[in-house]
């Protein structure tokens, strides 16, 4: 939550799946679906959003090492359709999707797929934003990836 509210994102939604917790300073919803992929996570994220939202941007809670930099990156991109964040030229998160293309990211989320189903389909639309300096995006996902984020 810290790397999208220094990054200048207001108001932060942050979707709850296997596990309900306390977030405070946030607009929490729950997925009931989660279990059948981020896909419905980022539908019900996208649903929670203010009517007044232009654009949002979306991040993964395994990604620790991801700075608020390449949010302020995205925002800052002037995208008008998606802006996705790159590491040594390849793509992954965070990731800019403005309003007109909410109904389309959300249509084609399905399974483990969020936003790149969309942004494949629609290549015309995405701007790439180097992040390197902005931090890391090694996912945090097993007991030994945690043991060398500590290390």
């Amino acid at each position: 939550m810290r790397l999208l509210e220094e990054g200048g994102c207001h108001p932060v939604v942050v979707v709850l799946g296997a596990a309900t917790v306390q977030v405070r300073g946030a607009v929490t919803v729950r997925n009931a679906g989660w279990a059948s992929g981020m896909g419905s996570s980022l539908r019900v994220g996208l649903a929670a959003l203010p009517e007044e939202a232009e654009s949002v941007v979306v991040a993964l809670i395994d990604q620790p090492l991801i700075g608020p930099g390449a949010v302020r990156a995205l925002i800052g991109s002037g995208a008008k359709g998606l802006a996705v964040a790159t590491y040594g030229g390849r793509r992954r998160n965070p990731v800019l999707i403005t309003r007109p293309h909410f109904a389309g990211v959300a249509e084609l989320a399905v399974g483990d797929v969020g936003a790149r189903a969309y942004m494949k389909a629609h290549p015309e639309l995405v701007t790439e934003v180097p992040c390197d300096e902005h931090g890391d995006p090694a996912d945090i996902d097993t007991p030994e990836d945690l043991a060398r984020l500590q290390a």
